[in-house]
């Protein structure tokens, strides 16, 4: 049967389906791409208490009506702000506004676009209205959005005004922008096919999970003493204790310890990683577990659980959070290797898999199979790390976490910080970029980076520039410079210099750092073909003289202390993604900025540091600097007054500026800018020099 046209269109077949309803994805006015958000937006962005944190959205609408773009954001105790956000660059329809979130908690975030008619309009009349084109038909247009603006006094006026045609054109356009008209506009736009995004949700956490100074030691090398037999005398908690003071005095926050369990006798390495330990070596703290207990025990030369308790509230005492290495490997004497031996890789010839990263081997370590039992694992895993919670430990530092399935701490970590919101995990993920990241996105606060191997002011450049732009709504750097195991080239090598020129990058670069103990005392001498330090203190006592090294002025000490005095007294140094890289005419120049405006700080000024660092440790450079001087909240030709924090000289500087940078002598400036407006004039030189 053939259906009959129905005036002239063909109806459809009597059998053809019903077509359903199509409901678009798209609002009246397009809102795409917002940030903060995780790609693929599966876990929440994160961001700390007291970061100030740019929002964008891209938003645009056909033809050129002018629109308006809002954001709106609800704090977790359910307070709605509404912050206008603004045009970025030209072209690119990207709509910014920072934001500083003072709480941790759940956030939400949503962005509303609408037609700015007002705006739209004045536009057009300020371009028809001068030239004589359709003049009355653009005030009659006026008058009718203002119509629906309220019945203040200034809009009754302003009515009145469009409609005196005893005036000149111009003179009626001017009331337009009478300020009070404008302000009333701007507080309650005239506008129209209002456009709600979907709403995404933003993970605050505490400051500390994104800002501090860390600093790593070993509590074992703490007070130990070397006997005349050749035994030694295991330093302890108690004798560790005493070097906290130190430790805050330089101005550093955290105090990372390696593992602190029994450390196995099976396999145990001898000095410098090798085969043959001798009856008095202590062994590597990873090699986790013997007969004293696991993950949960202490090992027993460190002494006992009131022992780490005491130092933990001489820690709080000293202003310092303890951190606790939570390495997830086992030793082969430990307890869940007789007691779950379905928690490892068993080997066909019945042996159990040991630790391999090739060419290296850990004998002396058992991976843990977590696909055989996972679910009996991960709640004996939980049950430790609430453990450790419950003596007071808040931040833990995750051993390889690379190496383990990231499922599994997708669960964990959301296991832990549910019930507690504060605890911290940084990863030591040391890895490809896709699994780094990825850790970063299921939940680890902070992250260790490639930071230890870029070293030249192209790597750098690219590197810092990824850090505070690309991936900082998921992934925080904490720089170390340093660790037991990786000592670089750049270090061996590079004497002094390198060393002030790492630790002042890391210190500026991010908001979180650290330094493993040595580095003060420029500890420099590889064992032979590796990056590891000789006589690796992972597999041996290793106490230190740090005053008498002080005393003879051979130690970094005192410029870790100024780094971290200058940490405290910027703000600007604690925030991530303000730096922005600029441009010098050296290779080996390298200049970034971080600037925070007065409104996000407590004294209400504005807060902008300019460093400029010789990444060559063997050489004197002479160059010139080139600021784009929007990125420091300054009005581009002028020029300003900036003290370097290191050294105490002032200089005026503009958008062009020499420099020299000896590194013999000081290979980095760490500039404060003056935002007090100049008595004087303008500098007559183009290049103020910096001598």
């Amino acid at each position: 049967m053939v259906a009959k046209p129905v005036d002239g269109i063909a109806a459809a077949p009597e059998n053809t389906v019903e077509r359903e309803s199509y409901e678009p994805r798209i609002g009246r006015i397009p809102i795409r791409h917002l940030r903060p958000q995780q790609p693929e937006n599966r876990w929440q962005a994160k961001a700390f208490a007291g970061e100030v944190v740019p929002f964008g959205a891209t938003v645009f609408r056909e033809g050129h009506d002018q629109l308006g773009v809002e954001l709106q954001l609800t704090s977790p105790s359910g307070t709605e702000t509404t912050h206008r956000m603004h045009p970025g660059a030209p072209g690119l329809d990207r709509w910014e506004v920072d934001v500083q979130v003072p709480a941790a908690g759940q956030w939400r975030y949503r962005v509303h676009a609408y037609s700015d008619d007002w705006a739209s309009w004045l536009h057009n009349a300020e371009i028809k209205i001068p030239a004589g084109i359709d003049v009355e038909l653009m005030f009659r247009m006026g008058v009718e959005l203002l119509g629906r603006a309220g019945i203040q006094k200034i809009v009754k006026d302003t009515i009145r005004i469009f409609k005196d045609k005893t005036l000149s054109p111009a003179d009626r356009l001017a009331a337009a922008s009478d300020p009070r008209l404008t302000a009333l506009i701007a507080d309650r736009p005239i506008a129209s096919l209002d456009t709600l995004s979907a709403e995404l949700t933003l993970r605050v956490e505490r400051t500390r999970a994104a800002v501090g100074s860390w600093y790593e030691f070993f509590p074992r090398s703490e007070g130990a003493r070397k006997n005349a037999d050749g035994s030694w005398t295991s330093g302890t908690f108690r004798s560790a204790e005493l070097r906290l003071p130190a430790i805050a005095h330089m101005g550093f926050e955290v105090v990372y310890l390696p593992p602190i369990h029994p450390i196995g006798q099976t396999f145990r390495k001898g000095p410098n990683n090798t085969l043959n330990p001798g009856p008095h070596d202590p062994g590597s703290p990873w090699a986790i577990g013997s007969a004293a207990g696991g993950h949960d025990a202490i090992h027993p030369e460190l002494g006992t659980i009131e022992d780490f308790s005491s130092f933990l509230d001489a820690a709080r005492k000293q202003g310092l959070e303890i951190a606790i290495d939570l390495a997830l490997q086992c030793s082969p004497d430990h307890p869940w290797v007789t007691e779950h031996p379905e928690w490892f890789t068993s080997l066909p010839d019945g042996s159990i898999a040991y630790a391999e990263n090739p060419p290296k081997k850990y004998q002396d370590i058992y991976p843990i199979n977590f696909d055989n039992d996972p679910i009996g694992l991960r709640e004996e895993i939980l049950r430790i790390v609430k453990y450790w919670i419950g003596i007071g430990v808040s931040i833990f530092r995750v051993d390889n976490p690379h190496t383990k399935p990231l499922q599994f701490w997708e669960w964990l970590l959301h296991e832990v910080n549910t019930e507690f919101p504060d605890v911290v995990f940084l990863a030591e993920a040391f890895t490809r970029p896709a699994m780094l990241g990825s850790l970063g996105a299921v939940g680890f606060q902070q992250s260790y980076t490639y930071f230890t191997w870029r070293n030249t002011k192209e790597e750098l450049t690219e590197f810092l520039t990824g850090i505070a732009h690309d991936t900082a709504d998921y992934l925080r750097p904490n720089l170390f410079v340093n660790t037991p195991d990786i000592l670089t080239e750049y270090l061996q090598f590079g004497g002094p210099a390198a060393y002030k020129v790492r630790a002042a990058i890391a210190a500026t670069g991010s908001p979180t750092w650290g330094v493993y103990s040595g580095y003060e005392l420029y500890e420099d001498v590889a064992r032979p073909g590796s990056e590891e330090n000789i006589d690796n203190e992972k597999f041996e006592f290793k106490p230190r003289d740090y005053a008498a090294a002080e005393q003879r002025g051979a130690s970094l000490s005192p410029y870790l202390t100024q780094l971290n005095k200058i940490r405290a007294a910027h703000p600007a140094l604690r925030q991530l993604r303000n730096l922005e890289v600029h441009w010098s005419d050296d290779d080996s120049i390298l200049v970034y900025t971080k600037y925070l405006a007065g409104e996000f700080t407590r004294s209400g000024k504005a807060d902008g540091i300019i460093v400029v660092a010789n990444v060559d440790p063997h050489s004197v450079r002479e160059t010139t600097i080139h600021l784009d001087l929007s990125k420091l909240g300054l009005p581009a030709g002028g020029t300003f007054e900036v003290k370097d924090l290191l050294t105490d000289q002032r200089f005026t500087w503009g958008s062009d500026n020499y420099v020299r940078l000896d590194a013999f002598y000081e290979p980095v400036h760490i500039l404060s800018v003056d935002y007090t407006p100049a008595a004087a004039g303008p500098s007559d030189s183009p290049q103020p020099k910096d001598a």
